[in-house]
């Protein structure tokens, strides 16, 4: 369903700054690999109407003797491959370098539509400089400041263009469970076992992302769509690029889901990747439970099970309400396990609480526990309502909601946790000048 625009470019050409303008920083996810100096970043944005994701191809690693050919290289063949749209950022500034020249090769060697962004254009005398860079074959040259925003309309108008409209097609208003986590979990495995031979394919819906598999599912009572990622094409690249693809990959299925089932590996244990995904499906609010796969393989004490499990909540925290399956999908032990509990954290997801229930359970407990007073100002809550989004949300109507702290509000969602059950889900609460 997303259309995706890469931004590439040699080094200090200010893709970040364009990135994080078009974005505002909404959403935007850092995938830091571990001993490599560059980050990725993920995005959204919306121009006109339009929405669409946004890659930013980020740093690159510092004192490399071969820096085009070790780095370079990489990024621009993954935004190739993950990305509907180029966006070639140069240095208007600096006029054309042979590394921009070397990247505009591997460019035309795509079919991938490609627009040039000569930033650093702020004054008429680079706006005009600019014009040395269609020496480089592309068409599409765009001065602009990404620092102070000035040609970026433009930019955009010609890029939102070229996205196609995602065609909507009717489908049945059923769960979407999705089979996220990071390569080689299992979770092609579990999708299979579950399916079994009473399978139902159906074919990929138009719209959605092209790496998401939608198949038809009845069966001991349910019906919903299993939502699996394609799975990680083996590459000969380096690790990292298989991790970033599993990331991005993650993140387009999440957004087309209710409920995601997080596959862990137990040999290798909760690490940062299924902490920055369990964010993602967080950040979404979706419903989450996480499926340890491979328990079989653990040599266990009595205390294994708890011991693997507190560590997760730990790491989770403070969103630590979520279901854990402990799995091992080679023996089919505890799969349909893993469905029972979707199912039942999609229906905490779609919960509504009435408005006369809230009040009466929860504000006494305000009452007895109101928030702290800040600089002598005392908040008084009057008045709570759910408001009608997809997934919970709620409004406490007060005097003063700018003295409402982070602590209160975890104490107020905890008591929430406590009389209904949000297993799973997250919770989005608001306070609002009554």
């Amino acid at each position: 369903m997303s259309n995706i625009l890469a931004i590439v470019g040699r080094p200090n050409v200010g893709k970040s700054t364009l990135f994080n303008r078009l974005t505002g920083m909404r959403q935007a996810i850092v995938d830091p690999t571990s001993g490599v100096t560059r980050d990725r970043h993920y995005g959204r944005s919306d121009w006109n109407g339009v929405e669409f994701s946004i890659i930013d191809t980020g740093g690159y690693v510092i004192g490399s003797d071969d820096i085009f050919e070790s780095e370079i290289r990489r990024q621009v063949e993954l935004a190739l491959e993950e990305a509907d749209i180029i966006l070639f950022m140069v240095d208007a500034r600096e006029g054309l370098m042979g590394m921009d020249q070397d990247i505009s090769e591997l460019l035309r060697r795509s079919e991938k539509k490609t627009f040039v962004a000569a930033n650093k254009a702020d004054s008429s005398e680079h706006y005009h400089e600019a014009s040395e860079f269609y020496s480089l074959g592309i068409d599409q040259i765009f001065p602009i400041s990404a620092m102070n925003g000035s040609g970026t309309g433009e930019l955009l108008d010609a890029i939102v263009k070229e996205f196609k409209s995602p065609v909507i097609e009717d489908i049945p208003d059923i769960p979407k469970i999705a089979v996220i986590g990071r390569p080689n979990v299992g979770k092609s495995s579990l999708v299979n076992a579950l399916l079994g031979k009473e399978q139902n394919i159906v074919t990929p819906i138009p719209g959605t992302t092209r790496d998401s598999v939608y198949t038809r599912y009845k069966g001991y009572g349910f019906d919903y769509f299993l939502v699996d990622t394609a799975g990680v094409r083996k590459k000969s690249r380096v690790s990292e690029n298989i991790e970033f693809y599993s990331v991005m990959r993650s993140i387009r299925t999440i957004e087309n889901s209710d409920v995601c089932l997080l596959m862990v590996d137990a040999e290798q244990g909760f690490e940062s990747q299924d902490t920055n995904i369990f964010s993602l499906a967080q950040k979404n609010h979706k419903g989450i439970i996480i499926v340890v796969n491979k328990w079989d393989l653990i040599v266990k004490s009595s205390n294994t099970h708890k011991e693997f499990e507190a560590l997760i909540r730990q790491k989770i925290s403070p969103f630590s309400d979520v279901p854990i399956v402990f799995t091992s999908v080679l023996n089919k032990q505890r799969i349909h396990k893993t469905i029972e509990l979707a199912h039942k954290v999609y229906e905490n997801r779609r919960q509504k609480i009435t408005t006369s229930k809230l009040n009466e359970l929860l504000l006494p407990v305000i009452h007895n526990t109101p928030p702290p007073v800040t600089k002598g100002k005392v908040v008084k809550i009057k008045y709570i309502t759910q408001l009608k989004t997809p997934f919970p949300a709620f409004v406490f109507f007060c005097n003063l909601p700018q003295y409402v702290k982070e602590p209160y509000k975890r104490f107020v969602e905890n008591q929430l946790r406590k009389m209904f059950d949000f297993s799973g889900v997250p919770i989005e609460l608001y306070f609002r000048d009554k």
